[in-house]
Parts: structure tokens; C-alpha cells; sequence
């Protein structure tokens, strides 16, 4: 069959959709001409105002700001003390980089896997991965929808293992009327240009634990210090400082962070236009035969990054890569979220097999990811809605 056929070959959209999209306006760009014009490119005082700004924001003590939100995650297993022989459970329905920062210590990722209805690594699951080497558990926010904290808390309580929660899609979302960001030892926000907010590339540790923090400050700046109390050489001069262990280059530029603090200024107008497209999305597609929609959990108040369909492909006389060729062929920015991590060509190399996580590798062959930003139009939202029923209704083929 040839979707491009239907209505003479002739496309629900003249240009293209893509999936996602940053909105910038004016104040953005006069926040980040400012900073330009000023002293400080980078360590400079638009680095703290945002973390207090993201602090304050999601209920924490303490925020530390990186390079990219895969740099964060390095940094967070490194504050939890990660080396190798550890184990850290997350999901396999993430990017790679939720499983990659155990890697870059050394440790040992274990994959647990989901929940058939809300996509989020099972809580049942992680219960049956927990073993006398489990360091930390690594919890995606799937979508923007949180994850069940409290029961993943009551896994390990009374053990040593940490909770990062990656929250690269979550900011914003409150879980159990409480914002995502001070529940979990340390949480993640990503602040790439399809999140929430952006910053450009960026993204930042949350958590109430000092220890961490301090960990976390030195770690973005090669773990070296010039604070007195720190050294070993207490007596040389002003120009004097020490490495005390290995870490990274991982810090933010101040122009980073002031597009990240006007972008804050308006996250609230982004969470209700996110909020009105998904309910427009569900109401469209409730009851689309050949579709099926993720659940959401009742605990989770979601702020949605993304916007993902469940085919019903024994319903379809198609597979997941013809549907999303129909609908990229009607200029419908679709995709896929996420590869399974444990498919990546290193990871076989590694030893992972697939099989490791049944029900997210069925999941992973029925998933497409839909439009959704917050500089959408209604028409644009119409399109989205009109181009899925037709190519979902195109290759129907019934119960």
C-alpha cells in the first residue's frame, strides 16, 4: 500500500512538523545579549541565580548546574559514590545516557523492566533486580509522568541504595501534589531545546543532601579547589590550588543560564499550553481504533515532553516502520522514544542480550512519538490529530 495515494498523493501538511521545538522570544534574547555584553561568559552570577531560581522552584535545598543533562547524571553517580562492581537499576525505555553515567563510573547497569500500562520502569521489577551489589537505582520519568517514588523508597529502605531520579522529561510534573525535584537523594532536569525549559544544551542536579552537593560543585570543575580548609598545602599563596580527585570540565556558561532564567520566568504559561494539546490528543484518540494510549499514573500530575502512541498492530495491516513513513509523508514530525538501551551495538558488545526486558522490547516495536511543544497552533495540533486518524485508518483492518 502507498499512503501517498490517498487524496492524490497530496499531504495533510505543506512543511514540516517536527516532534519537538524550543519557543524563544524577545526577553530571551535580550537575557542572553546582556550576559554577552557583560563580564562573565561562564563563572559568573547567572550561574547561581539559576540554580536558586530551579532550587526554589522544585522545592530543594540545593541545585548545581551542567553542561548537558548527560553530564549531570556523571555527575550524580559520582556524588553517589558509584565505582566499579556496583550495580544501578534503571529502565531500558530511556536515552542512553541514564545508563551510560553508571558506565562512566564503572559500574554495572542492570535493567529492570516496565509497566505494561504506564510505561515507567515497574517498581515489581526493580524488586526482582535488587541484589547485595546494588549501589543506586536510576528511575526515568517516562514522558514527563513520575515515577512511583514512594514505593521505590520503600525497596530500599533501611539499605545504602540511592535514588537519582532522571527527570530530563519531568519538570514541572508533581507527583502526588508535590513538584518532581526534592523527593528522590538527587534528581536530573534536562534543559535540551525539546524540554521544558532550555538552556540550549544543559541540565542540573537537585537534591537536599549537602554532602552530595559539595560533591557535586567540585565534580563540574575538575575536583579542584582553592578553598583553604581543602588543601594540603595550606601555605602557599593566592594563586595556589589542587586537584583532589579525578573529575570533568562540566560546567554551564553564564549565557546558558540566563536563557534558562528567562525561560523559567515562563514555564508556567508552557506547562498549561503542553497541558491543553495532550488533553486534545487523548480526546481525539481515545477511542481511535488501532491505537493505544499510555495510562496515567493517578499520582502523577504529568507535564507531558513528549506524546507517545501504542499501536495496536494486531489491528493494523502495517508494522511500526510503515506507519511512521505514512506520517512522516504527510509532514507529520513523528519518532521513536526510545531504542531499547540494551539493543545499542556497545551494549552487545558489553554482553547485554535481548530478552533482558520482555515487555519493553514489545513495546519498543508499537511506539511512535507525536508532536508536542508549546509553539504549536491549534492548526498545527489539527494536523497532527487529522494525519494519525487517516494513516491509523488507512491501514485498519479491524478486530
Amino acid at each position: 500500500m502507498n499512503i501517498l495515494a490517498i487524496n492524490g498523493g497530496k499531504p495533510i501538511r505543506d512543511k514540516y512538523l517536527p516532534y519537538g521545538k524550543q519557543y524563544i522570544d524577545d526577553e530571551d534574547i535580550k537575557a542572553v545579549v546582556n550576559v554577552l555584553k557583560s563580564d562573565y561568559l561562564t563563572t559568573g552570577p547567572m550561574i547561581n541565580k539559576l540554580e536558586k531560581n530551579i532550587a526554589d522552584y522544585v522545592g530543594a535545598k540545593y541545585a548545581v548546574a551542567f553542561s548537558n543533562g548527560t553530564s549531570a547524571l556523571h555527575g550524580a553517580c559520582y556524588a553517589a559514590g558509584i565505582k566499579q562492581g556496583d550495580e544501578v537499576i534503571t529502565t531500558p525505555i530511556t536515552f542512553a545516557a541514564s545508563s551510560n553515567c553508571v558506565l562512566y563510573m564503572r559500574g554495572t547497569p542492570v535493567f529492570a523492566d516496565i509497566d505494561e500500562k504506564t510505561f515507567n520502569i515497574g517498581v515489581d521489577e526493580i524488586a526482582k533486580k535488587i541484589t547485595k551489589r546494588t549501589k543506586a537505582i536510576i528511575p526515568v520519568d517516562y514522558t514527563g509522568q513520575a515515577v512511583d517514588l514512594d514505593s521505590i523508597k520503600d525497596l530500599v529502605r533501611g539499605t545504602d541504595i540511592v535514588i537519582i531520579e532522571d527527570g530530563a522529561h519531568s519538570l514541572g510534573t508533581k507527583y502526588k501534589g508535590v513538584r518532581v525535584g526534592g523527593l528522590a537523594d538527587m534528581t536530573m532536569f534536562s534543559f535540551h531545546p525539546v524540554k521544558t525549559i532550555t538552556t540550549g544544551e544543559g541540565g542540573i542536579i537537585t537534591t537536599n543532601n549537602k554532602e552530595y552537593y559539595s560533591r557535586l560543585i567540585s565534580f563540574r570543575s575538575h575536583c579542584i579547589t582553592r578553598k583553604i580548609d581543602q588543601l594540603e598545602n595550606k601555605n602557599a599563596g593566592g594563586w595556589y590550588y589542587e586537584q583532589m580527585d579525578l573529575g570533568f570540565n562540566y560546567r554551564m556558561t553564564d549565557f546558558q543560564a540566563a536563557l534558562g532564567i528567562s525561560q523559567l520566568k515562563k514555564i508556567d504559561r508552557f506547562i498549561s499550553r503542553r497541558k491543553k494539546i495532550v488533553e486534545k490528543y487523548n480526546e481525539a484518540f481515545k477511542n481511535l481504533d488501532g491505537i493505544i494510549l499510555k495510562e496515567n499514573a493517578a499520582f502523577s500530575d504529568t507535564v507531558n515532553h513528549l506524546y507517545v502512541l501504542k499501536l495496536d498492530l494486531d489491528k493494523l495491516n502495517a508494522d511500526r516502520r510503515e506507519i511512521y513513513d505514512a506520517l512522516i509523508a504527510e509532514n507529520i514530525g513523528v519518532n521513536v522514544h526510545y531504542i531499547p538501551v540494551y539493543f545499542h551495538p556497545y551494549y552487545r558488545k558489553l554482553g547485554y542480550r535481548k530478552g533482558l526486558c520482555p515487555k519493553a522490547e514489545k513495546l519498543y516495536d508499537a511506539l511512535l512519538t507525536i508532536p508536542l511543544f508549546p509553539a504549536m497552533t491549534d492548526d498545527d495540533i489539527n494536523d497532527v490529530i487529522n494525519g494519525v486518524k487517516k494513516v491509523i485508518n488507512f491501514y485498519y483492518k479491524g478486530e
